[in-house]
């Protein structure tokens, strides 16, 4: 499929929308349940966690829809922006009101995300590296997220399990992202094809771990933790891949790599002091 910038963009924005809602539903639906009872049971028996899936549903078919569009370094960056659609939705359902700091936090996250992709410019990479391309990547990956989900299983402290899971969870939901555009590109060729590659099931395995290791997150109760890590580490993640594997790149340079980097610690930053400002709504 040709790559259309502005189509990618606007779908990717579609997607940050319907993620936000999906956020909500499932941040309130697990939080709900206590330590002790089981996760996974709860949650299945819970409508407000089901309407989040289909949020989630809805998201992530835009996002591959933006990803068939447009580049990783393109995309993800963009879908940091359902914590801007979020934090209202949010304060709404709870009676609140979004003070002016998170509205300037917002309004920040928005102009570095546009100075990001207007300056860093990100361009289209090669979905098809082999997997000789992908192994020594995959495997630092992989080893963040078995690192983080060890400690968090060796941890007490809500907080920080709540960041390490949220974090693992993140980071797998990145590694999703970058395997969508081959695995989506195979439908053409038939079933045949999608189910005999490798990309396909490592789709899914990352995809449902995501998930669970997000209600994990999401369960330990501190969304002031959880959050952030699941929004930063998932773009951080497909960037990662994006560069090392799918040779994709910021076509700048000089200053311009200076304004692209300051850019991405303005989104990080404004992305935590958000995540942290809608768990508290």
């Amino acid at each position: 499929m040709p790559h259309h910038p502005l189509g990618a963009v606007v779908c990717a924005l579609v997607a940050a929308l319907l993620f936000a809602v999906a956020a909500v539903a499932q941040q309130r639906a697990a939080a709900a349940v206590p330590e002790e009872q089981s996760l996974v049971g709860a949650l299945v028996r819970s409508p407000r966690w089901w309407a989040g899936i289909g949020g989630d549903a809805g998201g992530y078919a835009m996002q591959v829809a933006a990803l068939a569009l447009g580049a990783v370094l393109l995309v993800q960056p963009i879908l940091v922006s359902a914590l801007v659609f979020a934090l209202p939705l949010s304060a709404r359902l709870n009676g609140r009101r979004v003070g002016a700091r998170s509205w300037a936090a917002a309004l920040a996250l928005v102009g570095a995300l546009v100075c990001f992709l207007l300056v860093g410019n990100p361009s289209e990479g090669d979905s098809t590296a082999p997997l000789r391309d992908w192994v020594v990547p995959l495997a630092i990956l992989l080893g963040a997220v078995g690192g983080a989900v060890v400690l968090a299983l060796g941890t007490a402290d809500g907080g920080r399990r709540a960041l390490l899971f949220g974090a693992a969870g993140g980071a797998l939901y990145g590694l999703a992202a970058a395997l969508t555009s081959y695995v989506t590109d195979l439908f053409e060729h038939g079933l045949g094809h999608v189910l005999g590659s490798w990309q396909t099931w490592a789709l899914i395995a990352s995809g449902l771990l995501g998930v669970y290791f997000q209600q994990r997150a999401f369960q330990a109760g501190t969304l002031t933790a959880s959050l952030p890590a699941i929004t930063i580490a998932e773009p951080l993640a497909a960037a990662f891949l994006g560069l090392t594997v799918l040779d994709e790149n910021l076509r700048t340079n000089g200053f311009g790599v200076v304004i692209t980097a300051i850019a991405v610690l303005v989104m990080c930053a404004t992305a935590i002091q958000l995540s942290r400002a809608q768990a508290a709504a």
